[in-house]
């Protein structure tokens, strides 16, 4: 199983409207870079949904249901989406402040990479979040 942090504005689309809709296809992601991560997703992959601009935290766990298929809402056809399910929300958001301060959790992409939507978490760093997220 890989693991990945996956970002979501929450008032375009929202940890609360993730579980509401149960599956639910990650559309949108337009970044060559994310688009090959959501690729290289299988079946049973672990991800943290990160709310994005409002919030900037960790608020839950969602899994990859179904593989890597033509975004609907891509005219072009030449991106991808998956889809997800919740899993189960942190008992305890993880703020990206708190990311900053962690030494352990120096190099990881959502710092080095900010603007990027979809990004692999080592098995270390999983561990170290989930430990924060009270999990």
């Amino acid at each position: 199983m890989a693991y990945w942090l996956v970002k979501s504005e929450p008032d375009a689309f929202s940890w609360d409207q993730q579980v509401a809709n149960g599956v639910e296809p990650w559309t949108g992601v337009r970044n060559a870079q994310a688009a090959s991560f959501l690729k290289a997703m299988a079946v049973g992959d672990r991800a943290f949904f990160y709310h994005s601009n409002i919030g900037k935290e960790i608020v839950g766990v969602i899994e990859v249901v179904r593989t890597a298929y033509p975004d609907p809402t891509d005219e072009t056809g030449r991106w991808v989406c998956v889809d997800m399910k919740a899993v189960k929300p942190v008992p305890k958001p993880v703020g990206l402040a708190a990311i900053k301060a962690e030494p352990e959790l120096e190099g990881i992409a959502l710092v080095r990479q900010s603007r990027l939507s979809v990004m692999p978490i080592s098995d270390a760093h999983w561990k170290i979040l989930s430990r924060m997220a009270g999990l």
